[in-house]
Formats: structure tokens, C-alpha cells, sequence
């Protein structure tokens, strides 16, 4: 606001525009809003999340003998929704891996102990 706009303003205006200027901010300790509406101090000076730049990704290798393929073909247009054909040239937009564990079947092996009885009987 410059000068020539505050000497058109009346008084009353001026006293108000000096008083909201004096205000503090109202936060969680000075009003009854809630803390989680409080401005966070350091979030302006806070690095930005997700990788960086230079960061390698890392991923799981893809299985160079995969036991099934399974290729997903969309069969409408997600803009229209009109009927894709069969036969439509496409291209592979993302490969991805699923591995499943077989299910673990417990094995029971018993053990027994024998002992030799010949011995005991002749000296009978």
C-alpha cells in the first residue's frame, strides 16, 4: 500500500489498519484454534521428500526364465471406452514380477531304537 492510498484512508480505517498490523498470528497458545492448524516454523526450510537426483534406484530383477507370462491388454479405450481389437499393435508400458512360495508341507521322519535280543536268550 503507498503512501497516497494511506492518506486517503479515514481515521477510523487507519486506527484499524494499525491495529491488524500490531496483531500477533493466532495460533494454537494464543486463540482456541487446534494445534494441528499452526504453521510449521520449518517446513519452508525443510528439504524436499523422495529421492534426490543422483540417488540410484533400486529394484527387484526381473527372472530371466519366467515360469508363465501373462500379458494384460486393455480391451477399451480408456478415453472413449470404445472396443479395442485383438489385434491391435501395443506396447509394453511396465513389466512386473510375482513370485509365490509353495506351500510348506511338514516332513515326519520317526527314529526307533533297537537293540540286539539274541544275547539275552541264550544266556536264558
Amino acid at each position: 500500500m503507498g503512501r497516497s492510498e494511506l492518506e486517503r484512508l479515514s481515521k477510523e480505517e487507519l486506527i484499524e489498519l494499525v491495529l491488524r498490523l500490531q496483531r500477533p498470528e493466532k495460533t494454537s497458545r494464543t486463540s482456541s484454534k487446534p494445534p494441528s492448524t499452526d504453521r510449521k516454523e520449518r517446513r519452508e526450510q525443510a528439504k524436499p521428500d523422495g529421492a534426490k537426483p543422483v540417488h540410484e534406484g533400486h529394484s527387484r530383477t526381473l527372472s530371466p526364465d519366467p515360469d508363465e507370462t501373462v500379458a494384460h491388454r486393455p480391451s477399451q479405450c480408456p478415453c472413449c471406452g470404445g472396443a479395442l481389437a485383438a489385434d491391435l499393435p501395443t506396447e509394453i508400458v511396465s513389466v512386473c514380477a510375482q513370485s509365490e512360495l509353495p506351500a510348506v508341507a511338514p516332513i515326519a521322519t520317526q527314529h526307533s531304537g533297537s537293540r540286539c535280543v539274541a544275547r539275552r536268550v541264550a544266556a536264558a
